[in-house]
């Protein structure tokens, strides 16, 4: 099976230079997830498989890890379809079913709603198998022009232009 062969075919993915070392995204970053996101049916979504190195109790994913996944789909889905910055301010988490390592899993982020043009709330939801829904978040996103983000020092000017594909109307 290829590595798009589940993926529907008018998602479109959203593109990642691989420049920056993000835990979440990063496809240079050799320890992290290398999460690929794909925006389709109103949503974003990403499909992984979460190496064993990441395990919690033996055969387990670690619970700290699947709210890192929660949490990197919910920022992207807010920057993708909200197209400013988000960082999350907070965060819930809940785990219905064990994930294991190795398994193959779905994300979805989707965007509740937005308070003005300074918070969001956005939902995800991790599914394996045949839709077992495994873990649901909601989170509290802070949202920033680039111009916010250069004046907090979150990135510098070159690492802001890199996002203009996904600021744009």
């Amino acid at each position: 099976m290829s590595e798009r062969s589940h993926i529907p075919p008018h998602f479109t993915p959203l593109p990642n230079d691989g420049t920056h070392g993000c835990f979440g995204c990063s496809p240079a970053n050799p320890h992290g997830l290398r999460m690929k996101f794909f925006s389709g049916d109103g949503a974003l979504f990403s499909w992984l498989t979460v190496p064993g190195h990441l395990c919690g109790w033996d055969t387990l994913v670690h619970g700290g890890v699947l709210s890192t996944i929660m949490d990197e789909t919910m920022g992207w889905t807010a920057i993708h379809f909200i197209k400013k910055f988000a960082m999350t301010n907070s965060m819930t988490v809940e785990f219905l079913k064990p994930v294991r390592i190795g398994e193959s899993i779905r994300v979805e982020g989707r965007v509740v709603e937005t308070d003005g043009r300074r918070e969001a709330t956005v939902e995800g939801l991790l599914y394996k198998d045949n839709d077992v829904l495994c873990v649901k978040a909601a989170g509290k996103f802070r949202l920033f022009t680039p111009a916010a983000i250069a004046r907090l020092g979150v990135m510098d000017e070159e690492s802001i232009r890199k996002f203009d594909f996904l600021l744009q109307p």
